[in-house]
């Protein structure tokens, strides 16, 4: 019984963590656990700290009931957002807030020796710096591009690791449970969750960046697939313009509309006398130069919202297609290139105009996230949680173990 009610006890910090504040009648529908026994753990885990009273809940009607919130401080999750050319790390409490600064450097996947070790010697780094004990971090959340294995840990696509998992090697070099998704169900994670897809039952997430990902969320679930490879929207074949991608077939739907295709295209128009406000300086790099881009675009430059119009107008016909597919109720723009806001959002719905059967796409949203280029930083960390209950967590974090037990 012991074991089952720690099992018990996770599942409420977990409901607890997803939503700031729940009372017991609440926990109760959740979990499907009896309301007194719900009461009795609450209790519990109020005694040993980890749970506090937040008030009473807004009146229905009957008697206000108490809500309850998890302690912010008592447990922390390492959130580790990888893209192809940059990796950004963070140590984030239970409400989601930093406590450490985000670490960002550069890591080319494609190109550095030995990425898997740099991130990792990283993530020690991250935790040393934030002073807190090994044994208040429930667990290391890692989004990243390729394809993804989640369940057993490995990237088809990078960061390969010879003998054992990626999760494996991360979780054995810094004695804490480490957990691997892709970058786009990340994103997607972190809108269900978190975002504009809370409580929506079929949304699709379009993840904005060096390639155009897509996280799918059906029935009110993370859909990744049977081998957890769903969602690889970036290689749609759309185009016949002999444009080689990176996936090493020609013509997919990243080779016009990704940020590197914007950044290529925008040196290209420069170079050729296109008139602009984009500071050419800023195009050496490739962070400072989607950055400026963007800005660009926002400030109205001409030729910076051409560039994004088209690529939204190109996203928008792939989006068409999905529509007719799968029917969600709202598509949601989000990652790094979502901070283009109304600039991709307009010509996404010129396309669906265009392409789509109306009584198909009349009901679908087309919405830009609120949390944009924090969402796999917030999904890294959901991530840990929605492994929570895990049976590796028995082997980690003893102490916290024992006050669960």
């Amino acid at each position: 019984m012991a074991d089952k009610n720690s099992l018990y006890r996770k599942r409420i910090l977990k409901e607890l963590y997803y939503t700031p504040s729940l009372s017991c009648a609440e926990l109760y529908l959740r979990i499907n656990k009896s309301f007194p026994i719900i009461t009795k753990l609450v209790n519990e885990l109020m005694e040993q700290g980890l749970v506090i009273e937040t008030g009473y809940a807004m009146s229905t009607g009957g008697r206000r009931p108490l809500t309850y919130a998890i302690k912010p401080d008592v447990m922390y999750l390492v959130s580790v957002a990888i893209d192809q050319f940059i990796t950004r790390i963070a140590v984030m409490d239970m409400k989601n807030d930093f406590v450490t600064e985000v670490e960002k450097f550069e890591l080319n996947l494609a190109v550095d020796l030995k990425p898997l070790q740099i991130i990792t010697d990283k993530i020690e780094e991250v935790i040393k710096k934030s002073g807190i004990a090994k044994n208040k971090i429930l667990g290391i959340g890692i989004g990243m591009p390729g394809f993804v294995d989640a369940e057993n840990g490995i990237n088809y696509t990078f960061l390969s690791t010879p003998g054992n998992s990626i999760s494996q090697y991360i979780s054995e070099k810094t004695g804490i449970p480490a957990h691997i998704d892709n970058d786009s169900s990340v994103v997607a994670l972190a809108e269900l969750r978190f975002g504009i897809a809370k409580d929506k039952k079929n949304a699709m997430v379009i993840n904005i960046g060096w390639g155009i990902g897509l996280g799918l969320i059906l029935n009110g679930e993370l859909f990744r697939g049977s081998n957890g490879f769903a969602g690889e929207f970036s290689h749609i074949p759309l185009f016949t313009n002999d444009k080689l991608c990176s996936c090493g077939k020609s013509g997919c739907l990243e080779t016009e509309t990704s940020l590197f295709t914007i950044i290529h295209k925008t040196r290209e128009g420069l170079n050729s006398g296109r008139l602009s406000k984009i500071d050419a300086s800023a195009l050496e790099h490739i962070e400072p130069a989607i950055e400026a881009i963007m800005k660009a675009a926002q400030a109205g430059d001409r030729f910076a919202i051409e560039l994004f119009s088209e690529a939204g107008y190109n996203i928008g016909r792939g989006v068409a297609i999905l529509i007719h597919i799968l029917n969600p109720e709202i598509v949601i723009l989000s990652g790094r290139g979502s901070a283009a806001g109304k600039v991709l959002k307009a010509p996404i719905q010129q396309a669906l105009n265009e392409y789509c059967i109306p009584r198909l796409s009349h009901n679908t949203s087309i919405e830009i996230s609120g949390i944009g280029y924090m969402a796999e930083l917030i999904g890294a960390a959901a991530l840990v949680m929605e492994n929570f209950e895990k049976e590796s967590y028995k082997s980690h974090a003893a102490t916290f173990e024992k006050t669960l037990s």
